[in-house]
């Protein structure tokens, strides 16, 4: 018996589904069926109960597959500390990164990181939307925010803040607001998720000592589900837009942006290396881990130069 045939056999367990088991190990359905096949009759008996419509697990199935599947997590933690122990660097990295983060800063570095190690390949998945490991057959995520689900493992990157910018043109034309209050006198760039349009910004400002809060809710003047696209509309003078800091950073130290309003604080946010389990976080994703913190300070730490930032964000 075949070892990849047993994997593709536990998948067709976990998704109930030849169909969508072969989807998630990107081989074609007749292939996952006939690994099934021989699996059952390496055994002698029959794993699923088919029907037209449903696959079920046998009772045979039910007590076998079980403990194949602590057979196979025992072989991969064995492969683990060897890697571990050699320092191998290799492998495919399944990686799911959003948009902009993606095409404009992360992917260079991770392209940087192959040429260094040669025996390492890459599958990327570009996208702003949410994304399920499972699913979509991911190693490792590079996201905003910590896990949502407590089943996942996860590594702060770096603190992110977020700032209002616009192009010089279109300052020139409309003029720089000087309070939150008069950008409902410009022109929003929003990002859209699932319908969800992002429209409504949110400042504060301590004065006097007291600290005061904005809710600001601009024209929506454009709007789109992928964050690229609201950057490229802002460099292109479209109107003001609020992006994550790493996300513009090119244009802002090349001055295709400009950052508005920064007596004023807008809620940041934190960037973090996501995985599925324990068992994923192998020596390359911790040399990648390591490379992204090594990057993102470098990059914060020219904005902060600059005076984009504060200091404060380089804290853990």
């Amino acid at each position: 018996m075949q070892l990849e045939d047993l994997r593709v056999v536990l998948k067709v367990a976990e998704f109930r589904n030849i169909t969508a088991a072969a989807t998630h190990l990107d081989m074609q359905m007749a292939t996952a069926s006939a690994a099934v096949k021989r699996v059952e009759a390496s055994l002698g008996v029959e794993l699923f109960v088919r029907t037209t419509r449903h696959l079920r697990l046998s009772s045979a199935g039910e007590r076998y597959l079980p403990q194949c599947t602590a057979a196979l997590a025992l072989l991969e933690q064995a492969k683990q500390t060897i890697h571990n122990d050699l320092d191998i660097i290799s492998g495919e990295i399944r990686l799911a990164v959003s948009s902009d983060l993606g095409r404009n800063v992360a992917i260079p570095w991770v392209d940087a990181f192959m040429t260094q190690h040669p025996k390492v390949t890459l599958r990327v998945h570009v996208s702003d939307s949410n994304i399920d490991f499972y699913r979509d057959a991911l190693d490792i995520a590079l996201r905003y925010g910590p896990p949502a689900d407590s089943n996942l493992y996860g590594f702060k990157i770096c603190n992110v803040p977020r700032l209002l910018v616009a192009s010089p043109s279109y300052l020139e034309a409309q003029g720089v607001p000087e309070h939150p209050k008069e950008l409902l006198q410009h022109q929003g760039l929003f990002y859209q998720l699932q319908n969800i349009l992002n429209d409504t910004w949110h400042f504060s400002c301590k004065a006097s000592g007291t600290e005061r809060s904005y809710k600001i809710k601009p024209k929506a003047y454009c709007a789109a589900n992928d964050g690229d696209l609201v950057r490229r509309w802002c460099v292109a003078g479209k109107g003001v837009a609020i992006k994550s800091s790493l996300d513009i950073a090119n244009d802002l130290l090349a001055g295709r942006l400009v950052p508005l309003l920064l007596n004023y604080s807008i809620p940041s946010g934190e960037l973090w290396l996501v995985c599925p389990s324990r068992q994923s976080i192998t020596p390359t994703v911790r040399l990648l881990r390591d490379m992204f913190r090594e990057r993102t300070e470098g990059l914060l730490k020219q904005l902060v130069d600059r005076r984009f930032v504060t200091e404060a964000v380089l804290a853990d």
